[in-house]
């Protein structure tokens, strides 16, 4: 050490640091430069101590600046901003450091820390992490920043000036206040328009287009009482399972029977007198049909659709698919759908056409463009379309195949005593019926639903499984496109979903309108290739954002195509 002194001021250096203006470089003597700092001041208070003047240290402001610069820069470096701030936790990891808060939001170009982020790695099993619910009501029944009291859940159906018969019979079934998507939907099939309606699962769909549906057939049948005319079928509801299509029935029936509507169903799996029979007596006002079935009895002309005034095609996402678009297309060519508005008014007019989903449907365009001016459809896409739940709680678990079972187990127990409704899921019909018979070895009372049943033994299954007969239904994904599943608490990947659109649906069997509480989701991870798709799950959750590569618009065919189908 050596004391260089400057005026009155004595400086403290080291002989090891040589400062130069040619070698001098700040960033690498930083450390250096402020242990000798600290040291002079600690020098030059002891000095002052025995000598009464004051001593003034003067540093050259320009030394000072880029010495705080680059110590800023270095910290910045070395600590990450803190992603857990005071309050309720958004997501909270087995790692704790991952957690993130309810109060934190990610920058624009800031990327989230996973807790994901390593399990594709032998050493991941084990690990897991939450997505917490952050609000207690379903985001259909809240009020939105922006959003009139109309769609707040303040309402009544009586501001839709429906039929005040149609208004106590919902009242009498504890159905009083309209949902956001509800409230945007009715009036504009009241008004004759076409509409392609996507929006959250479980936000009350059925009812925006079975509502002013029936209010329109029940005065039409009031003035179609004094004509000889013989009745055809006004209003078709395609769904893509029985189950759905029993369901859909259901509803139908309830509102629609205190004016003599007529409401039959037919579905897959039965044979060509069955559905004869069904229309053996005399043609529904409102018929609810699987594709194939449909089908089947339009080309045994069991059915005519050329008075049809409703064509609802529910579950789009589904419906528009590879599996049933060729069917759809077929029963598109025995129905006069309209173009444009004046189409569907007057005695020569077409279909209206309303198209339900809960994901956008991606192959809507190429189908519809052929039988209808797509310019003409009002589309209605909810403020939440494709987002994850926020009133659902949502576990990933990074498993072992071989420990699968045994978790699920564990869970079962903890929903027993909570007395939930279960939903355990599968990819395939035979994951199912495995799961069923180790589940009956454990004790587990279950029941089992799947594609690959007879018609006779899916009949009433999902049916019990509502009424309470069990609280366990392990099923594929036949069970988690639009059924009704008010008294399910808890949700089960025993295989993850293969994408967003059935992680969607599936997760969205808990948290519905109508039912008790948000309820819970849990997902267990297996596969490498699972783990793709849980990270965009979490990167969504954690920048509150919909999740990615979902179709969000109706998209124009890329060659023109003519307005009939061959």
């Amino acid at each position: 050490m050596q004391f260089v002194k400057v005026g009155n001021v004595a400086v403290l250096f080291s002989k090891q640091l040589p400062i130069t203006r040619s070698s001098f470089n700040a960033r690498d003597y930083v450390p250096l430069i402020c242990g000798h700092i600290d040291a002079m001041f600690a020098s030059v208070r002891k000095m002052t101590t025995a000598a009464s003047p004051s001593v003034v240290i003067r540093i050259p402001r320009r030394m000072q600046e880029r010495i705080e610069n680059i110590k800023q820069v270095q910290s910045k470096r070395t600590n990450k901003l803190p992603t857990v701030k005071a309050g309720r936790l958004l997501i909270k990891s087995k790692n704790p450091q991952l957690n993130q808060s309810v109060g934190y939001t990610l920058g624009k170009f800031e990327q989230p820390a996973l807790a994901s982020k390593g399990w594709k790695s032998k050493e991941a099993p084990g690990d897991y992490f939450t997505i917490n619910s952050i609000q207690s009501a379903p985001p259909f029944m809240v009020k939105h920043e922006g959003e009139d009291n109309d769609t707040a859940g303040h309402k009544t159906f009586e501001c839709f000036h429906i039929c005040p018969e149609l208004v106590e019979t919902l009242q009498s079934l504890n159905i009083i206040h309209p949902t956001t998507v509800q409230m945007k939907t009715i009036p504009k099939i009241l008004k004759r328009h076409n509409i392609l309606c996507a929006a959250e699962t479980g936000s009350g769909k059925t009812l925006a287009y079975l509502l002013p549906i029936i209010h329109k057939l029940q005065a039409e049948k009031r003035l179609e009482e004094f004509t000889d005319k013989e009745r055809q079928i006004q209003a078709v509801v395609m769904v893509p399972s029985r189950e759905l299509a029993e369901q859909v029935t259901s509803v139908a029936r309830s509102i629609g029977q205190r004016f003599g509507l007529v409401v039959k169903v037919v579905g897959g799996g039965r044979g060509v007198g069955n559905i004869k029979a069904t229309f053996s007596h005399s043609q529904p006002d409102v018929l609810v049909a699987t594709p194939g079935a449909l089908l089947k009895a339009l080309w045994k002309r069991f059915v005519s659709l050329s008075e049809l005034n409703f064509l609802v095609i529910d579950e789009a996402d589904t419906m528009f698919d590879a599996s049933f678009a060729g069917m759809l297309e077929k029963i598109l060519s025995h129905t006069q759908v309209a173009s444009r508005l004046s189409e569907t008014v007057g005695f020569t007019r077409k279909a209206q056409l309303v198209v339900v989903g809960a994901t956008f449907p991606g192959g809507v365009g190429e189908i519809l463009s052929k039988v209808t001016d797509l310019g003409s459809m009002v589309v209605i896409k909810s403020q939440m379309l494709h987002y994850l739940m926020p009133h659902v709680k949502q576990t990933f678990l990074r498993v072992k195949g071989a420990d699968k079972i045994l978790e699920l187990h564990q869970a079962l127990k903890k929903a027993e005593q909570e007395h939930k409704g279960v939903l355990v899921f599968c990819n395939s019909a035979s994951t199912v019926n495995w799961l069923g018979y180790t589940l009956e070895e454990m004790g587990v009372c279950h029941m089992r639903l799947q594609g690959e049943m007879p018609a006779a033994m899916r009949e009433g299954i999902f049916r019990n499984f509502q009424r309470g007969n069990v609280d366990v239904l392990i099923c594929t994904d036949i069970a988690s496109r639009g059924l009704d599943t008010q008294r399910v608490g808890f949700i089960v990947n025993y295989d993850f979903p293969e994408s967003h659109t059935d992680y969607i649906h599936r997760a969205g069997r808990v948290g519905r309108a109508g039912g008790s509480g948000g309820g819970e989701v849990l997902s267990f991870v297996t596969h490498r290739w699972d783990v793709e798709l849980v990270q965009k799950i979490e990167t969504a959750a954690r920048r509150r954002t919909s999740l990615p590569g979902m179709e969000s618009e109706i998209k124009n065919p890329s060659h023109k195509t003519d307005l009939t189908i061959e």
